[in-house]
């Protein structure tokens, strides 16, 4: 693997012996720093040229998932990736509310890892051909159905609501509608009685199954490798 001093691997998980192995196999096959934090201590972006953060999917709960997500959503220099996937079918369902560049299951090996690692900071996507397709379909069908009125909500209703899927505060998501925010409280209390959900998280979770999320592919940083790709 060529030097990437300036990069940063972060590995979002707990920190115990098998993580520590974990951490020095990668530092010394990718030539680069790693550093472990847990999924809920807060982390600000380094001067690193690029940095991927790796999220271990068996440690982690949808707020902090969230947390990640937003971090990494507006800033070029991070790819989000996900680790410890059961398989596809967790890996299409985690992919449909949160916007992952880089997949890994449980059963890819060390090298594979570091093979997927390397293209992340390249600015390439890593995941297979048959998971992009698969995501690709599902967009597809979330865009036909984004004109149809969900369950009574307003058009300014469904874009408000795509917006607590970011992570942003009534106060941010006032700015970016241009209303106060008391039309956004007045808002989400419609939405909430309409959806039948009780808080942000679980309206959140409702949109995920029901509306779909931006697609994985829509960052655009590089062209697109999935794992079966020729090197």
């Amino acid at each position: 693997m060529m030097n990437q001093d300036k990069n940063l691997v972060l590995l979002v998980t707990l920190n115990n012996p098998q993580t520590q192995l974990f951490t020095d196999y990668l530092h010394k096959q990718l030539d680069c720093d790693v550093t472990v934090v847990t999924p809920t201590m807060e982390w600000q972006p380094t001067e690193a040229e690029h940095t991927v953060i790796l999220v271990d999917a068996d440690h982690i709960d949808e707020t902090s998932l969230q947390h990640w997500h937003t971090k990494a959503a507006d800033d070029e220099t991070l790819s989000l990736a996900a680790f410890n996937l059961r398989d596809e079918d967790h890996a299409a369902d985690v992919l449909s509310g949160i916007n992952f560049q880089g997949i890994f299951y449980r059963s890819d090996s060390l090298l594979l890892i570091c093979k997927g690692i390397d293209n992340l900071m390249k600015g390439h996507l890593w995941m297979s051909r048959s998971l992009m397709t698969r995501m690709i379909l599902f967009f597809r069908r979330q865009q036909l159905n984004s004109y149809r009125p969900v369950c009574g909500l307003t058009h300014r209703e469904l874009e408000l609501i795509a917006m607590l899927g970011t992570g942003a505060s009534n106060t941010e998501i006032a700015d970016r509608l241009f209303v106060s925010e008391h039309t956004v409280k007045s808002h989400l209390y419609n939405i909430f009685r309409k959806i039948k959900v009780h808080n942000r998280i679980q309206a959140v979770n409702w949109a995920r199954q029901n509306l779909g999320a931006p697609p994985p592919l829509s960052r655009g940083r590089g062209r697109s490798r999935g794992k079966d790709d020729p090197s």
